[in-house]
């Protein structure tokens, strides 16, 4: 533990479960090598950290979506292959070159940028070509992919530019059987074959995100992209648990119980008063709440460890607590309240909380605050 946690909450961060994870998973991978990406500060579990460890246990490429999280690795003195994706308009690309970070592009307006910025640094910029073939988010469309390739291999004849990747990003990998997987791999398989007829040779071709590196082998290639998994959460229930998989949940979320009182029956509870107490009975207050990234709309639906027993929110999540009735056992302020993790105690999983706010387990890790502190364990492979 690298810090003393403070009583009110605290987000345990099980670096030794990170590691095993990136061990798992690059078996996974076969012969392709793996990216862990830990864009939105991983996932909510510590970008710095994270990426060390994940480098520790054998990743060779860290993701981020935007420069400026990449740059803050760099920063951070990591070193490796860093790969950024998520570009605006003057984005910084110079500084991204500079820093000697592989960079994404997905249209004329980007590579005109970048080449413009690799120029100025005298420095050639390494550069991911990104086709759509099928997501319809980012990436260059598969009419407009002709262009794209032939302006990036003249930059590249020019000496400004290096198409060291060519990539793109699954829709549903995470739905087994779904048509739109085997339209993607095969769109993806052409657009790279036309652009290593026009003379690109790339080092890496990438497919797969977390839920293809699990369960669709052929879509590996050179370079596997695992997010949420690298986490020790499932990309979705269809997929599997974490624990088919070999993965554990590496974050465990534990607030002090602030308050324990005893009410009569017939008392509201909260804002609005949802919920209302059925008998006499006692209360414990939970100090945390949408503020810290507790999604309300898990009010009256998500369980809690308490006292070892699982209870569910009672009325409303407000800003920064919430209630459950503890309908009579005696729990004492300050015992623990744990919310979520990988269920050594008996508690919820971050999967359990997903289901109880209509939402993914990716949303209920990622969306933990900074009010929360991240209290990373196993700091190093020798504590693990």
């Amino acid at each position: 533990m690298n810090e003393t946690a403070p009583l009110r909450a605290r987000a345990e961060i099980d670096l030794a479960a990170l590691r095993a994870n990136v061990r798992v998973l690059r078996a996974l991978a076969g012969g392709a090598q793996l990216m862990a990406v830990v864009k939105s500060d991983a996932y909510g579990h510590g970008a710095v950290p994270c990426a060390r460890a994940a480098l520790e246990a054998g990743a060779t490429w860290l993701g981020t979506a935007t420069p400026q999280e990449a740059l803050a690795l760099r920063a951070a003195g990591l070193g490796g292959r860093v790969m950024c994706w998520l570009w605006t308009p003057g984005g910084p690309w110079r500084e991204a070159i500079e820093a000697d970070i592989d960079v994404s592009v997905s249209g004329m307006w980007a590579l005109r940028e970048v080449v413009a910025a690799a120029t100025e640094a005298g420095i050639p910029a390494r550069i991911h070509l990104k086709v759509d073939t099928g997501l319809g988010r980012n990436g260059c469309q598969p009419a407009d992919w002709p262009e794209l390739v032939a302006a990036a291999r003249a930059a590249e004849d020019a000496g400004t530019v290096r198409i060291v990747g060519l990539w793109s990003h699954f829709a549903c990998a995470d739905e087994p059987g779904h048509p739109s997987i085997a339209a993607q791999l095969n769109v993806f398989r052409d657009m790279v074959a036309y652009a290593e007829k026009q003379g690109v040779d790339p080092e890496v071709r990438h497919l797969a995100n977390s839920a293809a590196t699990l369960a669709i082998p052929e879509a590996h290639f050179d370079l596997v992209r695992a997010g949420i998994a690298t986490y020790g959460i499932s990309p979705s229930p269809e997929l599997g648990t974490p624990a088919d998989f070999g993965l554990r949940p590496v974050m465990t979320l534990i607030a002090s119980i602030a308050l324990v009182k005893q009410v009569p029956a017939g008392h509201g509870v909260g804002y609005g008063h949802h919920y209302t107490t059925s008998a006499e009975t006692t209360l414990g207050l939970v100090p945390v709440g949408y503020a810290d990234g507790i999604p309300r709309h898990a009010s009256g639906r998500a369980p809690v460890l308490v006292g070892g027993v699982w209870r569910r929110i009672a009325g409303g999540v407000a800003m920064d607590q919430f209630v459950v009735d503890l309908h009579g056992d005696e729990v004492e302020a300050g015992s623990e309240a744990v919310l979520f993790g990988p269920g050594d105690r008996g508690e919820p999983s971050a999967e359990d909380w997903a289901r109880a706010a209509d939402t993914i387990g990716y949303e209920i890790v990622t969306r933990i605050g900074a009010r929360v502190p991240r209290v990373h364990l196993h700091g190093t492979p020798a504590e693990s």
